[in-house]
């Protein structure tokens, strides 16, 4: 097993996420707690030593079973994390009842890393609100040690993010980002990582597969990487991309049975980054995949002043992009959101006159409207 160095802990290079573990009959709130159990036992055998749950993981079951299964365990053998779950608003006045739930549920007097869980459109005003006091009852929590190191996740924007760090930056210890070698551009988590090198905050890496979307490609794909490293198994790719980015210190994997357990530890029994060549070939690959998926949207903004109802044309097509992409998922919904009514995709009356502008003609306005029917399906 990889360790990477921090603080004075040597953390391993790999660690398990606890949001995707086996499950009984496909229901998710139904944890498998043998199985899981089973590939613990084996992820510390091979040198695992990070854990990573939340609050609400398979509907609140995961750390319930995660405190049952590393209780077998001597407790200095692992580091374990888990989040505040601001995701959910109703639970911004509630930091202190969650945060020791959360011990019990564990079953720990600690956690060795907790989170600001995902930063976003939708809840930074609450989480800089001083009212609900979360930063400084998290602080609180890590002068006693109920806490080792604070740090935050985030599936927000580099805006946002920046918003986060200006105020809470100084007590930030690591950030967790969506990383990966489609959202290296795709979701600017190049930016995002090189605005947590400019605060010095070590990065760690959460869904490195986009959620097993880069496990396996298109046999075109998979043959420029077969020519490239004949003995590479296509998902490790995608940890050495990141094994490639100096600043990315743990990644995050929710493995879901034993096979991608024991495939993933293979991959990390050693650092093998990404040449000048495999990774050109890589980033030209994503760029295809994209590119067959997404609308071409640069960012030129002419749309914007054609715009008579002042919407943010560029902002809504990366979010389109993004949902049609990822068929669905919470990101786009969870940023709009945050919007008025009238700055929502449906908001667009289809007068075209963007469309008149647009240098890659794009027909934003079927756009908008393919939008909101996906947003009210």
């Amino acid at each position: 097993m990889v360790y990477r160095d921090f603080h004075k802990l040597q953390l391993s290079g790999l660690g398990l996420g606890a949001m995707r573990l086996p499950v009984i009959g496909g229901d998710d709130s139904k944890i498998d707690e043998a199985a899981a159990a089973k590939m613990v036992e084996y992820a510390m055998e091979n040198g695992i030593n990070y854990y990573d749950t939340a609050w609400g993981y398979h509907g609140g079951q995961s750390e319930l079973a995660m405190g049952r299964i590393l209780k077998n365990y001597p407790r200095e053998k692992f580091y374990l994390a888990s989040k505040f779950p601001g995701y959910d608003l109703s639970n911004m006045d509630k930091v202190e009842e969650i945060f020791e739930k959360q011990l019990e549920k564990c079953q720990v007097e600690y956690f060795d890393f907790y989170l600001f869980h995902n930063v976003c459109e939708m809840n930074i005003d609450y989480y800089l609100d001083e009212k609900y006091g979360i930063r400084d009852y998290l602080v609180k929590q890590k002068e006693a040690g109920k806490i080792r190191h604070l740090g935050f996740s985030a599936h927000g924007s580099r805006e946002v993010i920046k918003r986060f760090l200006d105020a809470y930056g100084k007590d930030m210890e690591f950030g967790q980002l969506q990383i990966n070698y489609l959202d290296w551009s795709f979701q600017d988590a190049k930016e995002k990582a090189e605005l947590l090198k400019k605060y010095n905050i070590p990065v760690w890496v959460m869904e490195p597969l986009r959620g097993g979307r880069l496990a396996s490609l298109e046999e075109k794909y998979e043959v420029q990487l077969k020519a490239l490293r004949p003995e590479e198994e296509i998902p490790a790719w995608a940890f050495r991309f990141l094994q490639t980015i100096p600043e990315v210190k743990m990644v995050l994997s929710g493995m879901s049975n034993m096979d991608q357990l024991k495939a993933n530890i293979r991959t990390y029994e050693e650092d093998k980054p990404l040449n000048e060549q495999e990774m050109k070939t890589l980033m030209s690959i994503a760029e295809d995949m994209l590119g067959r998926k997404v609308l071409p949207c640069t960012a030129c903004r002419y749309c914007i002043s054609h715009c008579p109802q002042g919407l943010d044309i560029p902002e809504l097509l990366a979010l389109y992009n993004e949902h049609n992409f990822t068929e669905g998922g919470f990101i786009a919904p969870m940023a709009l959101s945050s919007y008025p009514e009238d700055k929502k995709p449906s908001a667009c009356v289809g007068c075209r006159s963007c469309e008149a502008v647009c240098p890659q003609q794009i027909k934003i306005s079927e756009a908008m409207a393919d939008f909101t029917e996906k947003l009210n399906a």
